[in-house]
């Protein structure tokens, strides 16, 4: 080949590294985007105030709508191993406008959430090593919160095996914190050692219809905030072993996981203290593992605080995995500038779009911070929308994709079709309730007014206008992405068979 020759051959673009994590690390990934300790942290106050002693029974109808749709992404995975899950899915089944919108709610969720996490890892990693005064400096915990952001991404972008070995080790270390939390406190509540108001288990905290619809409704919003972030081992699929199952499986499996952490850890909760303890301090809700972890580990209490620091850092990385990744797809349909889909050479990762997402989080993160406290905590009031609106979307897809081929066995009927359109219903539910709340500014943290709304309806709003005027400067541009049309399902791919098993 002479020179000529070889200056006219393109510049082949490096893809992402297969094989890169197997089925345990995708679990540890999709476990830690979704901080169960974190997520215990935020939500179980809130929900007991709300219910009671029915917050287990909460906690367990809030896993349904998540368990149907973790179905949508195990049987669309199955057919697309697309890294931009939501995006790429949607925009087969329903076309390129609500795909693209449903790859936006996905990048936002990552740009609102990342900032929350590195402030609470940070001030709980303080609170751990008895830095009580520095916990409470604002100004220091803004700047380690960036700083920890810049690792998490750098490492991110280190390359993906070692992101899932460093989440796997973070995710033992959380499972067993929590773990030793919830033997201690269960088996003090069981002998008579709690607090005044502390009540032993039965069968009625498991139903979550003892509690009105009011704070049925309530709750769920709660929970399913507390259960999201578990598909971000989806996100991941063309770096996984066996990328067409095993990142559906480990989705799957995580939320068992998730339901069986959440309601030992409510159990043992309201066995150690009660209902009226997490009452009494409404407004505390992120704290309320300092507050409860003495009674239950005495001088050890240090053990939760390090379960909630631990749980929130490594969410800080592992939540940056589904927006970069969205990016990256969005970019290779020409959804979005190719600048966007730049895949470092030496690490095989997203490395253009992982930093842009840091970038972004970061100013959001800081901008909020800066507002107030209660800006922040709105702004993450706001994910419920997002959440609601991707996972919809994709039990939709998951229907209509495979609308010719429900009826050829049973499995596939319940698991394909209704599970995901019920899961998808049940959502959108949610997501008008959520819209309800939001704008009675008297529910959002700070009480005060945006506009006449609530400040998280008013983030959610001015989230998705912006979202829309990208996706109309995309449309102008009219890219091949543009030109996408809605399919079905090959049938040779169809994950099932005419007797509804696995091919």
């Amino acid at each position: 080949m002479n020179m000529a020759d070889s200056q006219q051959q393109p510049v082949v673009q490096p893809g992402l590294q297969s094989n890169a994590i197997g089925f345990v690390d995708a679990v540890s990934i999709g476990l830690n985007a979704t901080s169960p300790a974190y997520s215990l942290a935020a939500v179980l106050g809130p929900i007991v105030v709300l219910v009671g002693v029915a917050a287990p029974g909460i906690l367990l109808a809030s896993f349904i709508p998540m368990l149907l749709i973790a179905s949508a992404f195990y049987f669309l995975n199955r057919v697309d191993s697309d890294c931009g899950t939501t995006f790429s899915w949607v925009t087969r089944a329903m076309g390129p406008w609500l795909g693209w919108m449903g790859g936006w709610a996905i990048a936002m969720t990552g740009i609102l959430v990342v900032g929350s996490l590195a402030d609470v890892g940070v001030r709980f990693l303080l609170l751990m090593v008895g830095q009580d005064e520095l916990a409470a400096n604002n100004t220091l915990v803004l700047v380690l919160a960036i700083a920890l952001i810049v690792l998490m991404t750098w490492i991110c972008v280190a390359g993906t095996e070692v992101s899932g070995r460093i989440q796997t080790v973070l995710n033992i270390a959380q499972v067993v914190a929590i773990l030793i939390f919830v033997i201690f406190a269960i088996y003090k509540g069981a002998t008579g050692q709690g607090l005044p108001g502390a009540q032993m288990p039965t069968l009625e905290w498991l139903n979550p219809f003892a509690v009105g619809s009011a704070g049925l409704s309530a709750g769920l919003l709660l929970g399913v905030f507390a259960y999201w972030g578990w598909e971000s081992a989806v996100n991941l699929n063309e770096e996984t072993t066996d990328s067409s199952s095993t990142p559906g499986r480990a989705a799957i499996v995580s939320t068992f996981i998730l339901l069986i952490t959440y309601l030992g850890t409510a159990i043992a909760v309201l066995m150690l203290v009660g209902p009226g303890f997490l009452a009494d301090r409404a407004g505390e809700e992120e704290m309320i593992f300092a507050l409860i972890a003495p009674e239950a580990l005495g001088g050890f209490s240090w053990i939760v605080l390090a379960a909630v620091a631990i749980s929130a850092i490594a969410a800080t990385q592992t939540t940056i995995i589904p927006a970069s990744r969205t990016a990256l797809s969005m970019a290779r349909r020409t959804a979005i500038p190719s600048y966007f889909g730049r895949i470092s050479a030496k690490h095989r990762t997203p490395a253009v779009s992982t930093w842009w997402v840091a970038i972004i989080a970061i100013i959001w993160y800081v901008v909020v911070r800066l507002i107030s406290e209660n800006a922040l905590f709105d702004s993450l009031s706001a994910l419920s929308l997002l959440i609601a609106f991707y996972y919809a979307l994709t039990g939709f897809a998951c229907a209509i994709y495979y609308r010719k081929l429900l009826f050829k066995s049973v499995r596939g009927f319940l698991l394909i079709g209704v599970g995901p359109v019920v899961g998808a219903i049940m959502l959108i539910w949610l997501l008008v309730l959520s819209v309800i709340e939001m704008a009675d500014p008297a529910n959002s943290y700070g009480g005060v007014s945006w506009f006449g709304l609530g400040p998280p309806l008013v983030i959610s709003i001015f989230l998705f206008l912006v979202g829309g005027i990208f996706m109309v400067a995309s449309r102008l541009k009219n890219t091949a992405f543009w030109q996408e049309k809605p399919s079905v399902a090959n049938p040779d791919l169809v994950p099932i068979s005419e007797g509804g098993d696995e091919q």
